[in-house]
């Protein structure tokens, strides 16, 4: 008997993706906690995280190939919206535009400690969807996948702008002030939904602090937070 959805496969199809062994795409939606939560045991076998680590690499080949045909940018600017677009951010984002969180497979303590909504886990469980398509059905057909879910983002700014921990370091440099320190000065919360509160301060300037669900994001935003106060 099939352990996937009916609605859930409904759901992918919808998205367009092909299914024809429906076993990676249970395997891409289960979070380890599930095993736990549901008595079937420890371990990490069946859940998305191998499939993840394959779909994270097709996903950046998708969107590097996309890039590098789109223009004449320079491989700066190039990396600079790759970064951004296969970023956890981005991804958490568009899996909450395609009503990812009702379909992941949890534990119940991970659903209730509010993992359907964690940055982390639906970045990695819309990568692992991805694998999933290139198991099945191999590059060209995952490529068209990602173009679409990814449409809206290929086509806006993001990613243009200057990262802000780039934009800091040249502002501290322009002014004569001292290269930025950021500082973990607080993690919270389960594992699989893990908060971080940086802090970024300019020696004899000011700091500004911010949290997320990764220190990278969370140092991003402590970064901006900091140019809008104090380098403008």
């Amino acid at each position: 008997m099939s352990a996937l959805d009916p609605e859930t496969r409904a759901w992918l199809t919808g998205l367009g993706f092909r299914i024809s062994n429906e076993a990676p795409w249970v395997e891409a939606l289960t979070h380890g906690s599930f095993h736990h939560g549901n008595g079937n045991g420890g371990g990490s076998n069946g859940d998305y995280q191998r499939l993840e680590f394959l779909g994270d690499r097709v996903l950046g080949l998708s969107v590097a190939s996309w890039l590098y045909r789109s223009g004449k940018s320079s491989e700066g600017k190039l990396s600079q919206r790759l970064n951004a677009l296969v970023s956890g951010a981005t991804c958490a984002q568009i899996a909450r535009d395609i009503d990812l969180p009702v379909h992941v497979r949890l534990g119940k303590q991970a659903r209730e400690d509010g993992g359907a909504n964690s940055d982390k886990i639906l970045g990695d469980v819309l990568e692992a969807l991805i694998g999933a398509s290139f198991v099945e059905h191999g590059y060209e057909t995952t490529r068209d996948v990602v173009y679409r879910l990814w449409a809206s983002e290929l086509s806006s700014d993001v990613g243009k702008a200057k990262h802000p921990k780039s934009a800091l370091q040249e502002w501290a440099a322009g002014n004569r002030r001292a290269m930025p320190v950021y500082e973990v000065v607080e993690r919270s919360g389960p594992d699989h939904d893990t908060r971080f509160k940086v802090r970024v301060s300019i020696h004899n300037v000011g700091a500004a602090e911010a949290i997320a669900n990764s220190k990278g994001e969370a140092e991003r935003i402590a970064a901006e937070t900091f140019l809008e106060h104090f380098g403008r």
